[in-house]
C-alpha cells in the first residue's frame, strides 16, 4: 500500500516566462526511457516480484524505499512541466478568437490537444511511455546491476536537459533530482558491492560531472540530502540501512537512513485555463459544500 500526501519534496519556483517548449524538453524527464515513470515502475514491479525476500531482506527494503521515492519524483516533474505551460496561450472562453493559435509553432501539440495544457506520461518527442520499459528479470545481480544503469542514464539525461532550460523552475527541479538521483546511483552501487564484492562506486561519478557543477544542485547537497535514504513508510523497510551505510564515495560523509517521508510544500496551484475547458466547471458554487464543511469540521476554502 501507499500513503499519498499532498505535497512536493520541494518548493517549485513560478516561472515568470513561461514556455511550452521548455517543458517539452523536460518531458523527457517524466515518460522517457530513463525518466522518473521508468525508475518509479521498475523498482515497483521488482519489489513485487522479489523472491527470497526473507533472505535477501536489505536489498529489497532499499529497492522499496527508493521505489517510494519514485513516486514523488514523477509528481514534481510533471509539476514543473505544467508550471512552464500555464499561460502559455490567450486565456478565454471566445474560441472564435483562436486562443490555441501559438500551439502550432510548438514542439509537443499534445499539451494543448489531448490535455488541460498540462503533462502527460510521454517523452521530449511525444512518445507515450510504455511498459517495455520495465526490466524485472527476477535475478537479483541483475536487477541492480540494471538499476543502476537506469539511474546513471537518468542523470545524464537531467544534465542535458539542464543544459537546454534556463528557467529557476525546471533547472531547480533538475538540480534536486541530480542530488536525489545521485543517491540512488551510489546505493545501488553499495548494494552490488555487498552482493558481489565488486567496488562499484569507483565508477562513480557517471556521467564524470560533479553536481558542483550545478548551482541549483548545492543547497539540496548543504541539506545533505545526498546523505539520506529515506524509507518512505511509517514502520517498514527499516534493514535498508544494512546496505545505506559507510562513507559517502563524493564526500566521504556519512550516509544514514532515515525512516518516513521527505518532509514537502504545498503544491503550487494551478491556474484555470478556460479556453481549454480546464477544469470546466465555471456553474459550480463552492457554497454548495460550505454548510457541510462545518458540520464536519473541514477546513473548507475556495
Amino acid at each position: 500500500m501507499i500513503l499519498k500526501m499532498d505535497q512536493l519534496p520541494i518548493e517549485l519556483p513560478v516561472p515568470n516566462n513561461p514556455s511550452a517548449n521548455n517543458a517539452a524538453a523536460v518531458q523527457e524527464l517524466l515518460g522517457g526511457k530513463f525518466g522518473e515513470m521508468s525508475t518509479l515502475m521498475n523498482y515497483t514491479f521488482q519489489s513485487f516480484n522479489f523472491r527470497g525476500r526473507k533472505k535477501l531482506r536489505p536489498f529489497y527494503d532499499l529497492i522499496c524505499s527508493i521505489a517510494g521515492e519514485e513516486y514523488g519524483h514523477v509528481e514534481v516533474v510533471a509539476y514543473t512541466t505544467n508550471l512552464l505551460l500555464s499561460g502559455t496561450s490567450k486565456r478565454g472562453f471566445d474560441p472564435t478568437t483562436t486562443p490555441l493559435a501559438s500551439a502550432v509553432d510548438v514542439r509537443n501539440t499534445s499539451h494543448f490537444i489531448a490535455s488541460g495544457q498540462s503533462a502527460l506520461p510521454m517523452d521530449s518527442m511525444g512518445r507515450f511511455w510504455t511498459g517495455e520499459n520495465v526490466f524485472s528479470s527476477g535475478n537479483l545481480k541483475l536487477d541492480l546491476l540494471h538499476n543502476f544503469f537506469l539511474e546513471c542514464g537518468a542523470r545524464a539525461n537531467k544534465m542535458r536537459v539542464y543544459e537546454m532550460v534556463d528557467t529557476p523552475t525546471a533547472r531547480t527541479m533538475v538540480g534536486y533530482l541530480l542530488v536525489r538521483g545521485g543517491l540512488h546511483v551510489v546505493a545501488y552501487a553499495k548494494a552490488l558491492e555487498k552482493l558481489t564484492g565488486v567496488e562499484v562506486t569507483k565508477l562513480l561519478p557517471i556521467p564524470n560531472l560533479s553536481n558542483d557543477a550545478f548551482p541549483e544542485a548545492k543547497k539540496f547537497m548543504d541539506e545533505k540530502m545526498h546523505l539520506k535514504l529515506y524509507t518512505f513508510s511509517q514502520n517498514d523497510y527499516k534493514q535498508a540501512g544494512l546496505i545505506w551505510n559507510g562513507p559517502h564515495p563524493d564526500d566521504g560523509q556519512e550516509c544514514v537512513v532515515v525512516e518516513g517521508a521527505i518532509p514537502g510544500y504545498t503544491p503550487p496551484d494551478l491556474d484555470e485555463e478556460p479556453q481549454l475547458n480546464a477544469p470546466g466547471a465555471e456553474d459550480f458554487d463552492p457554497q454548495v459544500f460550505s454548510d457541510m464543511a462545518k458540520k464536519m469540521g473541514i477546513d473548507y476554502k475556495y
